[in-house]
């Protein structure tokens, strides 16, 4: 049976590739500010770095600033990645970055929406609200959901870092419930790669589960400690959503593939190592 995270895995031996590439079309990065140019920067993206994508993830808030014309751009963009997979004989996911969170009878819209009327496989998820606030997401185990753990941010431990009677943080609790809720597959969990210590903790708490692991160039977090202390046994379980550091490089192609490459180094020597 086909789940989400067996489709990305597919996609992952496929392109040799961990890397989720980000679409965040910032306006100070656009030739205008303007939805076409969003447009046209994320498709010259999609074009040159497809062949070194294990995933495509564009966030909605860079698209919603434009209005409904950026809303449908965000459209074709998920449309474009559809037709370069065709091109490349292998289908890349598209995680819709969005973090929603909502009472389930609003979830159950936002999730037509994501899965439905913009094409997307998977999207990011506020988990706060509860179970029910994410069902709608996960009833179709062929879509994904990473959901909210230990963000990137700075100002995470504000609720994240949060002690439980338990004596665990309350990420973990957040790891631990995702592990039971992950009955078909196709849950998993942002981690920041900026807090290191808590990724190994989660780890040990959602020892099965996939980590969307941002944070990795732009925002400081380094590319081996990240992988080390997140990947699984296999070598698979952590992917690493990068954007600017692609998207303003002068090749991003070029930047893409020394990434990927760089990817391959350290997994060939973590599994040398064990």
């Amino acid at each position: 049976m086909e789940t989400f995270f067996s489709f990305l895995e597919r996609r992952i031996d496929d392109s040799s590739s961990l890397l989720c590439i980000g679409l965040d079309p910032h306006i100070p990065d656009l030739k205008e500010p303007t939805a076409a140019s969003a447009l046209d920067f994320c498709l010259n993206l999609v074009r040159q770095t497809a062949p070194y994508a294990a995933a495509f993830k564009p966030n909605a808030a860079f698209f919603e600033v434009f209005g409904a014309e950026g809303w449908t751009a965000l459209k074709q963009v998920i449309e474009a990645i559809s037709v370069e997979s065709k091109r490349l004989g292998s289908r890349i996911p598209v995680i819709l970055d969005a973090k929603r969170g909502d009472i389930a009878s609003t979830a159950d819209a936002y999730a037509q929406s994501a899965f439905e009327t913009l094409g997307a496989d998977c999207i990011t998820l506020n988990p706060y609200l509860g179970k029910d606030s994410i069902d709608p997401f996960i009833k179709d185990h062929e879509k994904g959901v990473f959901l909210l753990c230990k963000t990137s941010n700075a100002g995470s431990g504000d609720l994240q870092d949060i002690s439980l009677a338990s004596g665990e943080m309350l990420y973990e609790h957040v790891a631990k419930l995702a592990q039971t809720w992950n009955t078909k597959n196709n849950i998993g969990l942002v981690v920041g790669a900026t807090h290191i210590d808590a990724m190994k903790r989660v780890r040990a708490a959602a020892p099965n589960l996939w980590f969307l692991a941002p944070g990795v160039g732009a925002q400081g977090g380094e590319l081996e400690s990240t992988l080390k202390a997140g990947l699984r046994k296999e070598g698979k379980g952590v992917l690493l959503p990068i954007s600017r550091a692609i998207s303003r490089a002068e090749n991003p192609g070029k930047a893409a593939a020394e990434i990927r490459d760089s990817i391959i180094e350290i997994r060939a020597s973590m599994s040398n190592n064990r």
